[in-house]
């Protein structure tokens, strides 16, 4: 019997198909957050990394947990200018003006740098309606460093305070670079400006037509808001409750007008008093009545500006209006993209007791802070959510974020180390049975 030859198998064809398998690596905030936290496990006290993951966290727009690191580090670090700086960045983006400018003050007297205040510190003078010390802090920051955001919200005060003319021009070199948040910005501000109809028509262009539709009846309410909700619905994407259209909190009302005492001026420190020595002559122009440093280092700032802005090369000279004139409504408009359903778990606001892997070791922490405090916490429930590795204790939720602070402050009273937490919408948090 003939032999049957054995079958030759190609090595190639033994070795085990590979394929390339990618994973998404983590984002630079959150490769920070994980950085600080790995140097607080090993450092519970140390200010600048409470500070680093704050800075992270807010980057994530994690609100709730960056204030809570902030607040940690002045614990440690009362006087840190950094933690202060970053508390008050907090504050304004949850459209806390109030206690932001309070904290910009602090921070300012802690040594944290004008320069990097002033941008910021212009929103929230926005946000309690005083716009023209608004411009003059965007101006003097954008005399020293370009930023796009810095110009949108300069574009959005202009329209706010009336100035159609100056809010085109602002936006005009970010609209032609296809900045696709100018033109957000550009329908804010006409919807601002009582052109309702254009705002909308740009919305349509902009957006995709289930986003639009959604937009369009607010661009309706924006000549009824208040200027401290027109700046808040433009630059945070914060619309007032229906009962609150046209009508200001009295404390931002009174800071709009600089009537607000509570606010730490920066430049009120001691200072001699009595007849001096000798006779002196004092020629330097008279500080305006009760104006803050930051409130005098904007306006000279931005005077400087604007005094050397019609300074231009000879190579730099623009040319003729008619050569080089753009038209706005020329440019492409950008279409966003139409974003998936909204998810099923809304935003609500709790307060967080502890963090911890082990969801057991979170159970049987509750228990023990509910017989450490039972008039707080008798009759809440223990929620639990992911947070990186680890998890969130919470309880809640509670009907605003006003209600969850109220449970820290009594909390801390006794000695519970808490704070306020927003959960994202789309969070799943979940009950510990």
């Amino acid at each position: 019997m003939a032999a049957v030859p054995a079958l030759a198998v190609p090595t190639n064809a033994q070795q085990t198909a590979s394929r390339e398998v990618s994973q998404a690596l983590p984002s630079a905030e959150v490769e920070e957050l994980r950085n600080a936290l790995q140097r607080l496990a090993r450092q519970p006290q140390s200010a600048q990394a409470l500070v680093d993951a704050g800075d992270a966290s807010l980057a994530l727009d994690d609100y709730s947990a960056a204030e809570g690191f902030y607040a940690r580090a002045l614990q440690i670090s009362p006087n840190s200018a950094a933690a202060k700086l970053g508390l008050a960045s907090v504050f304004l983006k949850t459209r806390q003006p109030v206690e932001a400018l309070q904290m910009f003050a602090e921070a300012e007297r802690a040594g944290a740098s004008v320069d990097v205040i002033l941008g910021d510190w212009g929103l929230a003078q926005d946000l309690v309606g005083n716009n023209e010390l608004a411009q003059q802090s965007y101006r003097a920051f954008l005399a020293k460093e370009q930023d796009d955001e810095v110009t949108r919200r300069l574009a959005i005060s202009q329209a706010i305070a009336g100035q159609r003319d100056a809010f085109e021009a602002t936006l005009r070199p970010l609209l032609t670079r296809q900045d696709l948040a100018a033109f957000r910005a550009r329908a804010f501000g006409l919807a601002i400006l009582g052109d309702t109809d254009q705002a909308a028509r740009l919305a349509n262009q902009l957006l995709p037509p289930d986003l639009s539709s959604r937009m369009t009846p607010y661009f309706e309410f924006m000549p009824r808001l208040t200027k401290s909700q027109q700046a808040a619905a433009a630059n945070l994407g914060i619309f007032p409750r229906a009962a609150e259209i046209g009508r200001d909190d009295p404390q931002m009302a009174s800071l709009g007008r600089g009537e607000d005492p509570r606010i730490a001026r920066v430049d009120q420190r001691l200072t001699p008093r009595g007849t001096p020595l000798g006779t002196r002559v004092d020629t330097s122009p008279p500080e305006p009545s009760g104006e803050s440093r930051l409130a005098r280092i904007a306006r000279e700032q931005a005077s400087v500006a604007d005094a050397f802005s019609g300074f231009i090369a000879p190579e730099e000279l623009p040319a003729a209006a008619s050569d080089g004139a753009v038209d706005i409504s020329t440019i492409e408009i950008p279409r966003e993209q139409s974003k998936p359903e909204p998810p099923q778990h809304p935003s609500r606001h709790w307060v967080q007791m502890a963090t911890g892997r082990d969801i057991g070791a979170l159970r049987f922490d509750w228990r023990r802070m509910m017989r450490r405090a039972p008039e707080l916490l008798d009759g809440r429930e223990a929620y639990s959510t992911p947070w990186g590795q680890a998890n969130r204790l919470l309880t809640g939720p509670f009907a605003t974020r006003d209600e969850a602070r109220q449970l820290v402050r009594e909390l801390r009273q006794q000695g519970f180390d808490s704070f306020s937490y927003t959960s994202a919408e789309g969070e799943k948090i979940d009950i510990i049975q």
